[in-house]
């Protein structure tokens, strides 16, 4: 006997361990959607514990809402993703994770060079910020970020 192609908020939170609250929030921002029963109550699609589960990946990668959205608005709405969507939106991403990978060893080397200098000021650093170079390049970490 096939499972039932459909369950309930609750069975959704339960299965990824996502607070109904959240759930819902996901809804109105079109991350999930809901199939209305007779009596109006949710039902989802079990193919949505992938949708969730995507979101919750894609949060611990530090990717943002809005970006999370514009991924998930490419799958399919009614039906479940096949193998193929889920590629194409993993070829999007990996742009964007090999991006924040760079960032996050850059960052990561210069905290070592501040750390291991031992003044922690780049205004007055005489190793990586002679002068306050940095400063004249503009405002922010101009180290990590450029």
């Amino acid at each position: 006997m096939a499972a039932d192609p459909l369950i309930t908020i609750g069975a959704l939170a339960k299965r990824t361990g996502v607070a109904v609250s959240a759930l819902r929030f996901y809804e109105e921002r079109g991350l999930i959607a809901a199939i209305r029963t007779a009596g109006n109550q949710r039902r989802f699609l079990r193919s949505d514990i992938r949708r969730v589960s995507f979101v919750l990946i894609a949060q611990r990668l530090g990717l943002g809402l809005a970006a999370i959205e514009q991924e998930l608005a490419q799958l399919p709405a009614g039906r479940a993703p096949s193998a193929a969507d889920w590629h194409r939106i993993g070829r999007s991403l990996r742009v964007q994770l090999d991006e924040k990978i760079q960032l996050l060893n850059r960052a990561r080397g210069k905290l070592d060079q501040c750390i291991g200098c031992g003044c922690l000021s780049l205004a007055k650093c005489p190793l990586t910020n002679k002068d306050d170079r940095a400063g004249a390049a503009g405002p922010g970490p101009r180290f990590v970020l450029d």
